[in-house]
């Protein structure tokens, strides 16, 4: 390709942006441009970081004073020039919606539209279309106020009837495990503590889940003091429900919080049967359905529904709805019913769901930017969505999608691969240009392109697995199956199949001790970095008060250490009366979070500030302790060696976020892992190192199980279970368990087929 300068590409001049190293390229626009590399190569400081934010930061610029202090504040780049830029629409992996009340009808504008069909044409009429929202006050459940579902302790999983209370039967680390809530228990006059559970009467049962009939109190003796407190006596129940469920329990420490989490279920609110409806809402149908019957048919099923109505002012609206709806079958989401929590979505489900808001669009001569939009998806699946790519192409528009998947790299017309590595050692251009010259090319794209799969022939064996019997949860149908214990199993399908509801809910519910390894983030503070994650920020602070002779404070964003305009923050977010809160970088300190006594004490030549911006490779050879190299080790052992100490973890990418997790796992024996689509995020080259320390994860006898779709980690298992057919009520059965080898004979699944091709 020519570099040459035209109106019909983007000009990039001098990109420096994160780790970009002064890069220079020609975008051409009206393409389908894949941006490729491996993970931390610098593609999203390209896509997102540079033309996507110029783009905003341009286009706000054009509006008065007035509303540009009320809409969020972009930066200019680090880039000399950009010319012929578009408007940009970026479509991202964000969690859409962080409220119970959230579902994919309100997140795609359908719910509005199905409340309105009912209060034009519903029989009986409950009223105007807020007399159906499980929102609004006139049609929200008064008992479950519109949620749909009440909170309950598990006590299957709260107690073990096969050890007594002396040796850990009450599983709650808050009510045993030396907690001085223990005594309640531990103590009873009225239970044997060393009596099994299951061997209670029922008496006994009822004292220790509700308590006596006649009050119980207690002596508790402080051993500090010698004082006797008088305790009234609560079951484990009562205590529970008192303490964590009938509360806001938000000021609790996370991890008390996930903990007693851990032993809730959800079930549906018996007034509405969980649809969050009164029964006024629920009187009024359509044809004999109801709106709760809407919400919780598969939107494939809900679109055969809507072209029965005959009523002329209902068939409006119906065929407005169905626009939508079909939007969502072409992009794979056919399977999702509207009264799905949005906070339930994967990443891919939800940047799908994005999508659909652009399909019906006729916009033209736009750049849309898409951070991977395969994630999560099984290749059958990834093929919809290249189709649909190609369509907002045909309409004028620029797609640059950052990815990794090799059917985008082969269905786009333009590809730019960063690199050669990651961090420091990224950020150049090591091709541009089209499928045929990435091919005959030496990057690591190219050689990933060409390498074929070869199935593992020498799986471990296994004579030990945990059984699950009967499984029905979601769209399960009485799904019976074994998973190997000390191996790693790949648990495969198309999306909606069924993986997650067969494992990341029943296997883990059945098997709590299980370590799941999502990529939920972490840190629920801009605060967190992987410093403070892994622990090792504690240790950089004795390191600077004691070479400085001052105390660990003032290296501390949180203490002594502070800007005392943001706080440490490095950014102050003004109150905007009205409007969405809106960040600007804090003046005093220039977004460095430090005071200047703080900032003029070093250890090595350098500050607290220059060390936190160390990537964890250069840290690892700046810092030569045990206690801080050991962490670190580990993240750069998953992959995460371009990482900077003090970046927040809430910019990091959910695999970004897994491999995290994953790091503090490295070290460990005897465990059960669950990991949710590690792959996600990860170029082919990332994806078998991260295979090496799966494998590694076995070999010190750990089980793992991945939830997954790419075929070079499935082509390396030890056990395959592939689930299936299709998604939503077509899938919930198991299609094939057995080695990799024997998974190509499975001429009904559809991982199989893709396998096959890549062999």
């Amino acid at each position: 390709m020519k570099n040459q300068f035209t109106r019909e590409s983007i000009e990039i001049t001098g990109a420096s942006e994160n780790n970009l190293k002064h890069i220079s390229l020609c975008i051409p626009k009206e393409q389908l441009v894949v941006l490729s590399g491996v993970s931390g190569s610098g593609k999203s400081s390209l896509a997102f970081d540079t033309i996507a934010v110029e783009s905003s930061r341009q286009w706000q610029a054009t509006y008065p004073l007035f509303l540009r202090n009320r809409l969020p504040r972009y930066e200019r780049p680090a880039v000399e020039n950009i010319r012929n830029l578009t408007p940009c629409v970026v479509v991202d992996q964000r969690a859409i919606g962080a409220n119970a009340r959230s579902t994919v009808g309100t997140a795609t504008d359908v719910a509005p539209l199905i409340r309105l069909l009912f209060s034009r044409v519903g029989h009986p009429s409950a009223g105007g279309s807020m007399a159906y929202s499980f929102n609004h006050p006139h049609g929200m459940c008064p008992e479950c106020t519109g949620l749909g579902e009440q909170v309950q302790l598990d006590e299957t999983l709260m107690f073990d009837r096969d050890k007594s209370i002396h040796e850990g039967a009450i599983r709650f680390s808050q009510f045993s495990g030396g907690s001085w809530q223990e005594f309640y228990y531990h103590c009873n006059p009225l239970l044997n503590p060393d009596k099994k559970l299951r061997d209670f009467s029922q008496e006994e049962w009822k004292i220790l889940r509700i308590g006596p009939d006649v009050p119980l109190v207690m002596d508790f003796i402080r051993n500090n003091t010698g004082q006797v407190s008088k305790l009234p006596y609560e079951g484990v129940v009562t205590r529970f429900n008192r303490l964590y469920l009938n509360r806001d329990i938000s000021d609790l420490k996370k991890q008390v919080r996930d903990e007693a989490m851990r032993f809730v279920r959800r079930c549906p609110c018996p007034a509405c049967c969980g649809s969050g409806l009164n029964p006024l809402a629920l009187e009024s149908k359509i044809n004999g359905h109801n709106i709760a019957d809407y919400y919780e048919m598969q939107v494939s099923d809900l679109l055969a529904i809507l072209d029965d109505i005959a009523d002329p002012l209902g068939q409006s609206l119906a065929d407005q709805i169905g626009v939508c709806l079909r939007h969502m079958v072409d992009v794979g989401l056919g399977y999702l019913n509207l009264d799905r929590r949005t906070d339930t979505l994967s990443g891919g489900e939800a940047q799908r769901l994005k999508i659909v808001r652009h399909l019906g669009s006729s916009l033209s001569n736009i750049t849309y930017v898409f951070d991977e939009p395969t994630a999560g998806l099984h290749p059958a699946d990834a093929n919809r969505i290249g189709k649909l790519l190609l369509d907002l192409r045909g309409k004028h528009n620029t797609v640059l999608v950052v990815e990794h998947n090799r059917q985008m790299i082969e269905l786009a017309d333009h590809i730019v691969e960063l690199g050669p590595l990651a961090g420091e050692q990224g950020g150049e251009i090591v091709y541009q240009g089209d499928m045929d010259g990435m091919l005959r090319g030496n990057t690591p794209t190219a050689r990933s392109m060409r390498e074929k799969l070869s199935v593992n022939l020498h799986p471990l064996d296994w004579a030990e697995g945990f059984p699950i019997q009967h499984a029905s949860v979601h769209n399960l149908k009485d799904v019976s199956v074994t998973i190997p214990k000390g191996v790693l199993t790949a648990v495969t399908g198309v999306a909606g199949s069924g993986k997650s509801s067969l494992i990341c809910h029943e296997f883990v519910a059945r098997h709590p001790e299980a370590v799941v390894i999502d990529q939920k983030p972490i840190g629920t503070s801009s605060r967190s970095t992987p410093a403070t994650y892994t622990g090792v920020m504690d240790e950089i602070r004795k390191l600077f008060a004691k070479d400085n002779g001052v105390s660990a404070q003032w290296f501390s964003a949180n203490s002594k250490g502070a800007c005392p305009v943001c706080k440490g923050k490095g950014e102050i977010t003004p109150d905007v009366a009205f409007a969405d809160p809106v960040s600007i970088l804090c003046e005093e300190c220039q977004g460095r979070r430090f005071n200047p006594t703080a900032l003029s004490y070093t250890y090595r030549g350098k500050n607290i500030e220059q060390v936190l911006n160390l990537t964890i490779s250069q840290a690892l050879a700046f810092f030569p302790l045990p206690k801080i190299q050991k962490p670190l080790r580990s993240m750069q052992e998953v992959g995460l060696g371009y990482m900077t100490l003090g970046q927040s973890t809430s910019t990091l990418s959910g695999g970004e976020v897994q491999r995290l997790k994953l790091a503090g796992e490295l070290r460990k024996e005897g465990n059960i892992y669950v990991l949710d689509e590690p792959t996600t995020g990860l170029h082919h080259q990332d994806v078998m190192h991260l295979l090496a320390l799966l494998r590694r994860l076995v070999a010190q006898g750990n089980t793992v199980v991945v939830v997954e779709h790419r075929m070079e980690l499935i082509s390396a298992a030890d056990w395959v279970i592939d689930m299936g057919p299709q998604g939503g009520r077509g899938g919930g059965r198991v299609l094939f368990a057995g080695v990799p080898a024997a998974l190509l004979n499975c001429e009904a699944s559809e991982t199989a087929k893709f396998l096959r091709a890549r062999i």
